[in-house]
């Protein structure tokens, strides 16, 4: 049951954190090429989508805890590892604030209350904007890089205090380790939920800051917990097919996981349409204008590429995953769940793109189209950040037993049956 040897972790280490630093520095010349503030757009949503993913598994470690789980206990591990990148995203989020304090308009045009609307088709200044008034104190620079900090700050407290607990614990068996764990999760629940809300309001919601919608702090709550979870499955594939996992998980592990994978999969659609109908439904134009410039034409007549992304997004991220992972079959075949796994990592990346990209605005005003070779850069950077989220979980892997072979519940969940 104990993890492999360093030897033979530190290979897939080096090779991430060769393909983190290969990504991240062929996203540079995107500046030249593109400029600045597309390199900007990109970077945000490789940060959103990363982070969201580190998120995820906070959040699936903390509710662990605090329902006193027994058949995810032989899993948790493996996010513990996954949690340890929190501290390099925020060092990779340094980027957005300097960026953000040498032109606060680059991105986030609330920042900057001299900015000219008439750029974004609108009128005026930022800071003549009545809407931009009443909410002056949220959109601001102090605002946003205090809230920003506080938040991985955090982050990364939380992620320590589990880890420590949890490792801890492998070496002594004391039960108190258990307990501080539930207590770091009843003070940290509220907390990831207040953060990842108002973290996600800021870096995306407000980049069209006239847009209002009381759902979408729990939208990107649902994007976290189901990219966690497929990276959770893939982990599980992984040290299966190496053998690290072998007599340790059962068919009842992996039907409980994708159990829970098709769960959030309702709960997305289920909070995604109820943003798209209240809004549809009550036709005010500060809410409506949001999804018009994903649906409608270009101000040129030519058809605009998200109202396609928006269908995608309908089907793959809903109906596709939601027939996958609806059989029991399908939940205990280790190769399907990779598949869907993969393909649900994929979609929340388009899923965030698409609420990203399009406030970015080209010389007409339109939303930029979303082919383009401003998404080479998108692709660049979270193939970046990525690598080092990874080369964090292996790096980390060795410095624990594969599984927390003295956690109280850890006969339980090996012995787990339905």
């Amino acid at each position: 049951m104990a993890s492999s040897t360093t030897a033979n972790s530190s290979n897939p280490a080096n090779k991430a954190l060769m393909i983190g630093i290969i990504g991240i520095v062929l996203t540079i010349p995107g500046i030249f090429v593109s400029g600045g503030a597309k390199v900007a757009f990109a970077w945000l949503t490789a940060m959103t989508f990363w982070t969201g993913m580190a998120i995820g598994m906070l959040m699936l470690i903390m509710i662990h805890h605090i329902v006193d789980a027994s058949w995810s206990t032989v899993i948790r591990r493996q996010f513990e590892h996954g949690i340890s990148a929190f501290k390099w995203l925020g060092l990779l989020f340094v980027p957005l604030v300097v960026a953000s304090i040498i032109d606060p308009s680059i991105l986030w045009k609330y920042l900057d209350p001299s900015y000219d609307l008439a750029n974004v088709g609108g009128h005026g200044t930022v800071g003549s904007d009545v809407l931009w008034q009443k909410k002056s104190g949220l959109l601001s620079l102090e605002f946003f890089l205090g809230f920003t900090i506080v938040s991985y700050l955090g982050w990364i407290l939380l992620a320590n205090r589990f880890r420590r607990c949890s490792f801890s614990q492998d070496a002594d068996g004391d039960i108190l380790w258990t307990r501080k764990s539930r207590f770091w999760s009843a003070v940290g629940l509220p907390f990831m939920a207040i953060t990842l809300s108002l973290c996600v309001i800021l870096w995306v919601k407000a980049l069209d800051y006239h847009w209002f919608s009381t759902m979408f702090g729990v939208w990107y709550f649902a994007e976290c917990v189901r990219g966690a979870l497929a990276i959770g499955i893939l982990m599980m594939c992984y040290l299966t097919t190496r053998g690290d996992y072998r007599g340790v998980l059962n068919k009842n592990h992996w039907y409980s996981i994708g159990m829970l994978s098709f769960a959030f999969t309702v709960f997305w659609a289920y909070v995604t349409f109820s943003q798209y109908f209240l809004i549809w439904n009550a036709n005010i134009p500060e809410e409506t204008f949001w999804y018009n410039i994903r649906e409608i034409q270009n101000s040129t007549g030519e058809p605009n590429q998200w109202k396609w992304i928006g269908m995608l997004l309908l089907f793959g991220h809903f109906f596709v995953p939601f027939f996958g992972l609806i059989s029991y079959p399908a939940k205990v075949s280790k190769k399907w769940m990779k598949i869907m796994a993969s393909w649900i990592i994929f979609i929340i990346l388009i899923d965030i793109i698409y609420n990203v990209w399009p406030s970015k605005k080209d010389a007409l005003g339109d939303p930029v189209a979303f082919a383009g070779v401003h998404m080479i850069w998108t692709l660049t950077a979270v193939i970046g950040v990525g690598g080092i989220c990874a080369w964090s979980y292996f790096k980390s892997f060795p410095t624990a037993k594969l599984i927390p072979t003295r956690d109280p519940r850890i006969g339980e969940s090996l012995t787990y049956h339905e």
